[in-house]
């Protein structure tokens, strides 16, 4: 049955089709041919189950507000904010594409989208100060994983629908794990400019700083609006995003006039496309999810890489070890709706926490994006920068490696996930 499964699913991957096909029809075939007392209408019920969830309802509306604010000047806003004050040190443009990308995936939940919004003009100023090509791209799509893990993650609300566990407790635990990858990476910026002796450039008057952050603080209030709100009991996730959309609409074409009351439509297009697919995806995950469990099929996998009674901290290594794979080949949102059902039980039998454990499968997918063959982040970059597949990681490794580091630290110390949530 597991082979039958995995090979429908291998021959539509190499024929071409689309990810969501065999993530439908794989399942669909295994329940005609192994499991004829089933009415293959039910197919059709789970498949309508996997969107009605109300929090589905946060991931358009958080990708409109990203869309919004990508076509506007929250980005470039965020960027000269950031750059006044730490472009002047060594390695400060690498350390503000890092701090950009971080304030970004903040407003926008994407890595895709932070690619696209920071990678642009980021790329440009670090070619004038002197970086390679290949260094300066590497950054900017390692950089943007950490939008997979401070909110508003879609990662993590996809996760937060496959289990159960609350959205907001996940939103705060990622900024842990988001602000260490953040450090670690100015570190290496720092270290990477001496080495290379990346020229320093010139420091900014403190004026130009005042002014710069004065127009950069209505972006800055997009994140505690979100996570305030939240917490605070004002507003659900759901709504949370919601007030995202005003927000930015607010900003943008209010504000900053940055974008014209007609382009929105075309921006709520583009939005919809991209929503289109993400909700085929978790529709095809819920039926796949369905099929695996009725056959049993979880049970059979883990008790067979895990055996019996295993520690949490073994569970949670294979389980970092099937994402980070996962994520090499697959958009990050399948792995997550196809491996999670697998593992939940056994994470939950070995008393990890929900939400560590929440963490630690988008950190994977996070990491597994930007990561060679097919992360989907390179191909992302390769067509925003018009560079080869090899041009685009060439420059990868060692943000893999330093990446590599945080995760094992975040698995061995749950305490770097659940230190925002002590908090409160």
């Amino acid at each position: 049955m597991v082979w039958t499964l995995l090979a429908i699913m291998v021959i539509l991957l190499l024929l071409g089709f689309p990810m969501m096909i065999p993530l439908i029809v794989a399942p669909l075939v295994v329940m005609l041919i192994y499991f004829d007392n089933l009415d293959p209408m039910m197919m059709a019920g789970q498949l309508v189950e996997g969107v009605s969830a109300y929090v589905l309802l946060a991931v358009p509306l958080f990708i409109f507000a990203a869309d919004i604010m990508s076509t506007g000047k929250t980005s470039r806003r965020l960027l000269d904010f950031v750059g006044s004050f730490v472009g002047h040190l060594r390695g400060g443009y690498a350390i503000t594409t890092a701090a950009a990308c971080t304030l970004f995936g903040s407003i926008s939940g994407s890595t895709q989208a932070t690619v696209v919004a920071i990678g642009k003009p980021m790329r440009e100023r670090l070619l004038k100060v002197g970086y390679k090509d290949s260094s300066a791209i590497a950054l900017i799509i390692n950089a943007s994983d950490v939008a997979l893990l401070i909110p508003p993650s879609i990662g993590m609300i996809i996760y937060a629908l496959v289990t159960g566990t609350s959205t907001g407790d996940l939103f705060i635990a990622g900024i842990g794990p988001g602000l260490l990858i953040f450090i670690c990476f100015a570190i290496y910026a720092y270290i990477h400019a001496r080495i290379f002796n990346i020229p320093l450039v010139e420091k900014a008057p403190w004026n130009v700083r005042f002014s710069l952050t004065g127009k950069a603080l209505l972006p800055l209030g997009f994140p505690f609006i979100i996570v305030g709100g939240i917490y605070t009991g004002y507003f659900t996730p759901t709504e949370a995003a919601g007030v995202a959309v005003l927000y930015a609409l607010l900003l943008e074409v209010v504000i900053y006039r940055s974008v014209k009351v007609t382009d929105i439509p075309g921006i709520a297009l583009s939005t919809g496309l991209v929503t289109s697919a993400v909700f085929v995806l978790v529709a095809g995950g819920q039926a796949f999810s369905w099929v695996i469990s009725y056959a049993q099929i979880p049970q059979m996998l883990t008790e067979a890489v895990m055996g019996t009674d295993p520690s949490a901290l073994y569970v949670l290594m294979i389980i970092a070890l099937f994402f980070f794979i996962g994520c090499m080949f697959v958009d990050p949102i399948v792995v997550i709706l196809i491996l999670t059902p697998i593992f939940w039980r056994p994470a939950m039998e070995a008393g990890i926490d929900p939400v560590h454990l929440g963490v630690v499968i988008t950190y994977q997918a996070a990491l597994g994006s930007a990561t060679p063959p097919f992360g989907v982040d390179i191909f992302t970059a390769s067509a925003v920068f018009n560079k080869s597949y090899l041009d685009v990681i060439k420059g990868t490794p060692p943000y893999i490696i330093i990446l590599l580091f945080i995760g094992i630290l975040v698995i061995l110390f749950e305490e770097i996930s659940l230190f925002f949530l002590y908090l409160l």
